[in-house]
């Protein structure tokens, strides 16, 4: 469907709103118009039982042991065109009927009993009600029926349903007015709020939707919708950093590149010189290599185009090989590395990208610690998580900065980052290939100095029974 064919909001409301009206007010009128009919033919019943008992009375015998109508001026048939009067005796004679019942069939008196029989008959065009009974006059018993035309009664049933009928169209009508009426009063918010939306462009941010009431239901709207703008806010404040920071980064070996080629260019210099600018031109290019390497790759997870191979693994085993390709590092430091991981913690991951992020911890420490000092890494399962920490002894991390130290070019010290070769990624990359299994990775401060790094995964579920733990282990060749 075109979009310039779909009704509105209002429209639908306003349609929905009239559809249940009106099903409501027919199942109303029906309800109320079977109620009348039911009620108004109890009442016919119960006056021709009165009928009944007054023309009872009005039946005597005669001294020649026959009967008669003793009509008086209060009920006399003959005098009422909708009520008639019959009496039969048991052997069939007719005894009296009056000039309105005339026009009715005979009674069937071989089914006439004690019991009152009430019947609804047409005759010439007209329907008659009749209740049909015997009685006994002075021991003998006739049989009596009294008739009531319905004529009257289905005239007001007729009008009644004329007026539901014909009333039912102009009360629809008035109540879609009404509920158009509504809606767009109860729109009318909206309608403000998208005025107000559509003003928020990618220069106006800053900007919040105005909520009047927090606690209906456009509030709560517009209160998602400003929460939605403070994210993208903070999205593109970090996309505007991130390209600011990685502008900056690739410019800076670019400019070496430059320099050294200028210079080389500048003059006649010696082959070993040459050899020697090529030398620092080759080492930019790697650490310009290595950066757009990372930016791809963490590209890469925020799209989440990287698949992970999942598998039980042993996070003081990993740890155990990261310290021992980082050995030499610490040991041009004479840093000393300690791992304390008594119990064997298995967790359901991806081996490489974990790994990175230990390793990206690890070198971090030994970058920032100073020489002759100790980094401690504990490993260690709590309450269904595994748990890694690398404790170091370095300069710390300050409690305003714990936040945003896993941001990409982030750096406390850009003189000392730069020198060590750092390019602001690791612990970004850390905190996605953390995060990508489900944990979290923090820092803390250390009480005995420095900072000491948290990483927390999912343990996996068969990690305390030492009987699956080979069984895992098996199933994956014999590797952790």
């Amino acid at each position: 469907m075109s979009p310039r064919l779909v009704p509105s909001i209002r429209f639908r409301l306003t349609a929905w709103y009239t559809l249940v009206l009106c099903l409501m007010l027919v199942l109303y009128a029906s309800a109320t118009f079977v109620t009348v009919r039911h009620e108004f033919l109890e009442q016919l019943d119960a006056d021709l039982y009165e009928d009944f008992e007054a023309a009872e009375g009005l039946i005597i015998r005669t001294p020649q042991g026959g009967f008669t109508w003793a009509a008086d001026r209060h009920h006399d048939p003959d005098n009422d065109e909708d009520r008639g009067a019959d009496v039969w005796a048991a052997n069939g004679e007719q005894i009296y009927r009056s000039r309105a019942s005339s026009v009715l069939p005979p009674a069937a008196l071989s089914a006439a009993s004690a019991q009152p029989h009430y019947d609804s008959v047409v005759s010439n065009g007209s329907r008659w009600r009749t209740l049909t009974r015997t009685a006994t006059v002075d021991g003998v018993a006739v049989v009596l029926r009294v008739a009531r035309s319905e004529d009257r009664l289905r005239t007001q049933l007729w009008e009644i349903l004329t007026v539901l009928v014909f009333g039912l169209p102009v009360v629809a009508v008035f109540a879609g007015v009404g509920g158009y009426i509504l809606a767009r009063r109860a729109l009318t918010p909206i309608d403000r709020l998208a005025a107000e939306a559509r003003r928020i462009t990618a220069d106006r941010l800053h900007e919040r939707l105005s909520v009047p009431n927090q606690r209906d239901e456009i509030g709560r709207l517009a209160a998602v919708i400003n929460d939605t703008f403070a994210r993208l806010e903070a999205s593109f404040d970090q996309l505007r950093r991130f390209t600011a920071d990685a502008s900056h980064e690739l410019r800076t070996p670019l400019a070496v590149i430059r320099g050294i080629g200028e210079v080389g260019l500048g003059e006649t210099r010696t082959p070993a010189e040459y050899k020697e600018a090529m030398g620092s031109m080759l080492e930019e290019v790697d650490r310009l290599t290595t950066l757009v390497d990372t930016l791809l790759r963490l590209s890469h997870g925020d799209a989440g185009t990287v698949r992970l191979s999942r598998a039980p693994v042993d996070l003081g085993q990993i740890t155990r090989d990261v310290i021992s390709s980082l050995a030499i590092l610490a040991e041009e430091r004479n840093q000393g590395i300690t791992i304390n991981d008594p119990d064997r913690v298995v967790a359901n991951v991806d081996r490489l990208v974990v790994r990175e992020a230990i390793t990206n911890l690890l070198d971090n420490a030994v970058k920032y610690s100073p020489a002759g000092s100790r980094i401690d890494i504990r490993v260690r399962s709590d309450g269904g998580q595994a748990i890694l920490e690398v404790a170091d002894q370095g300069p710390g991390v300050a409690a305003a900065h714990r936040e945003r130290i896993f941001d990409r070019f982030f750096r406390l010290d850009e003189a000392r980052s730069r020198a060590s070769g750092g390019t602001g990624l690791g612990l970004a990359i850390a905190k996605w290939a953390v995060e990508v299994h489900g944990g979290r990775i923090s820092v803390d401060e250390n009480p005995s100095g420095g900072s000491v790094f948290r990483i927390t995964l999912p343990l996996t579920p068969s990690a305390g029974d030492p009987k699956q733990h080979a069984h895992a282990t098996q199933a994956s060749g014999g590797r952790p």
